[in-house]
This record gives C-alpha cells, sequence and structure tokens, in this order.
C-alpha cells in the first residue's frame, strides 16, 4: 500500500501537534471551508418552494459536485509532489488536518476531567462541545455515556474512515472522504429542510463508511478490557441503532466496558426512544471514559502500527 507511510505520518503529526489555536484562528481549518463551501450550496440550491423530488435531485447534484472537487484537488496536488519518500512525508503533512485523534482524545477527556471531580455543570458544558443531545437533561451517566458514544463513533468518522480512504488512494482518497462525511454531518440529518435535499449525502456517508465502521468495531474488540462481551455485544446489538455503520464501535465498546450505551435521549427538546446497546448492563460512569479513552489510544496505535508494517513490506 504506497500511501500506507503517509498515513502514519500525518497520525503522528496530528497526536503530536492536534491542531494549534493559533493556526485556526489565522487560516481556519480544512473542514470548515468545506463546510463553507457545502453551505453555499445549501443556501443556493436547496429552495423550500421547490417540490421533494426536485430538492432531492439538487441535492445529489451538490454532494457530488462538492466530493468530486475534493477528489480532483487531492489528486492535483498529489501528482505535483515528487516520488520516494519526499512525497510520502508530504502526502501525511497535507493529510494531517484530517485527521482528528488528538481533537477527539481530548474532547472527551475534557468531559471525564470535572466529572470525575464531580463537577457536573462543567462536565454538561464539555460534552456540549461533542454532542448535540441536550445537556441540561443528562445526569452523571447521561453524561458518561454521550461521551463514550462519541468517541466510539468519531474514532470510526474521524480516524479510522480517513486513514483507510487515505491509505488506499492517498490525498484524493482522505480529501473525498472528508467531503462526504462534511456532507452528511452539515445536511445528512432528517430534517424538515434536509429530508430531501441531504438524501444522498446521508446514503453516500453510509457506503463510504461501511468498512471502516466494521473494522473499528473489530479493534475496540480485540484491545476492550472484556473481549469477549465485546464481541457478543457488537454482533448482537450493532444492527438495532439507528445508524448503519455507528451502531458497530459503540456496540463493542459498550460490551468492551460492560455498560450500556444509547437508549433514550433528547434533542433540541424532543425525545427519541432509541434501544439501549447492551441492554441490562449498568450505567457508564465517569471512570469508564478514561477506560474507553484507554481503548481508544490502544487501538489508535495498532492502527498506526499496522500501517507502518504495511509501508514497510
Amino acid at each position: 500500500m504506497d500511501f500506507a507511510g503517509a498515513m502514519v505520518v500525518a497520525m503522528a503529526v496530528d497526536a503530536l501537534l492536534g491542531w494549534p489555536a493559533w493556526l485556526f484562528a489565522r487560516i481556519g481549518h480544512p473542514v470548515t471551508w468545506l463546510g463553507g463551501l457545502i453551505a453555499a450550496i445549501d443556501t443556493a440550491w436547496n429552495r423550500a418552494s421547490d417540490p421533494p423530488a426536485l430538492r432531492r435531485a439538487a441535492g445529489v447534484a451538490g454532494a457530488l459536485a462538492v466530493i468530486a472537487l475534493s477528489i480532483a484537488l487531492g489528486w492535483a496536488l498529489q501528482s505535483l509532489l515528487p516520488s520516494g519518500w519526499v512525497q510520502i512525508v508530504l502526502i501525511g503533512m497535507l493529510a494531517w488536518p484530517l485527521v482528528a485523534l488528538r481533537s477527539l482524545h481530548d474532547h472527551v477527556a475534557a468531559v471525564a476531567t470535572p466529572l470525575l471531580a464531580g463537577d457536573v455543570a462543567a462536565a454538561r458544558e464539555a460534552v456540549s462541545r461533542i454532542v448535540g443531545r441536550d445537556p441540561a437533561s443528562l445526569d452523571d451517566a447521561g453524561i458518561a455515556r454521550a461521551a463514550i458514544e462519541s468517541l466510539a463513533e468519531n474514532a470510526s468518522d474521524g480516524i479510522v474512515a480517513p486513514v483507510f480512504w487515505g491509505a488506499l488512494l492517498g490525498l484524493p482518497g482522505i480529501l473525498g472522504y472528508k467531503a462526504i462525511n462534511t456532507l452528511d454531518s452539515m445536511i445528512g440529518h432528517r430534517s424538515e429542510r434536509h429530508e430531501a435535499f441531504g438524501w444522498a449525502a446521508a446514503r453516500i456517508d453510509d457506503v463510504a463508511n461501511f468498512i471502516p465502521a466494521r473494522l473499528t468495531g473489530f479493534l475496540f474488540v480485540m484491545l476492550a478490557p472484556r473481549r469477549s462481551d465485546a464481541l457478543a455485544c457488537m454482533t448482537r446489538d450493532a444492527r438495532r441503532h439507528r445508524s448503519p455503520n455507528a451502531g458497530w464501535p459503540e456496540a463493542a465498546m459498550a460490551g468492551g466496558l460492560g455498560v450500556r450505551l444509547s437508549g433514550p435521549r433528547i434533542y433540541h427538546a424532543s425525545a427519541t426512544d432509541e434501544p439501549w446497546l447492551n441492554e441490562g448492563a449498568r450505567d457508564p460512569r465517569a471512570a469508564d471514559i478514561a477506560e474507553a479513552l484507554t481503548v481508544y489510544r490502544r487501538a489508535m496505535l495498532l492502527v498506526a502500527g499496522v500501517l507502518a508494517i504495511l509501508a514497510y513490506a
């Protein structure tokens, strides 16, 4: 795999530096640039006066345009780079902002620290930055559950999936994937405005994450404290999740920690009755967030190690 070494470089740089605040203040972030493009297309093409079929067609065109532009940019940049180890390093540096390894860890750790100290208000504030549910409705268990679910799902979406596509296809793969994932996060939800326009974005994201989500689930199974329970929960409960992909890493993490995840929650003042993953297990606590972070760190080290072996081979 020609680009596996480049993804090791991207993961290593992100683990060391993250995306520094001073750099974000100066130039923003590639995902925010993508977000600006998607927002502009949404504003211009997603007209409430159009019939649903036309809005769906416009959404298909908009999603394909953003993805094609991202892939073309990745291909153009990659074609300009010299060959050999210099290319590997430069692709890794260009891919670095698209791997959210450190950011995810730090955001989840920011929930665990105050919750362990008994500062529920600070923990609610921290968890509100990573989940969409109403933080005021969350007790200690709800905060821990939200943080662990976000860690499990975003380990797939934010690291394993972009690295997977980057290792296969280089810059076109990782840029194309980030376009897909950003489209889904912005317009792929079932709101009145995006039910039709975001249909293509959600379906394409489901396809792009099919393999990475299952890989992430099996990584958690291998590295969780309760491996047999993690495997049993994942194979039993993953398909019960509302998402065809997020259930795999979340169910593996639930079984591996011996806690229940998902379940009923409140989004924007509306209650949703989601099924439990690992129903019958206890509710998670602050210490379980720390244990989940340990599993996450081991999983990311294993991913980097496998990629390094593939690059060497």
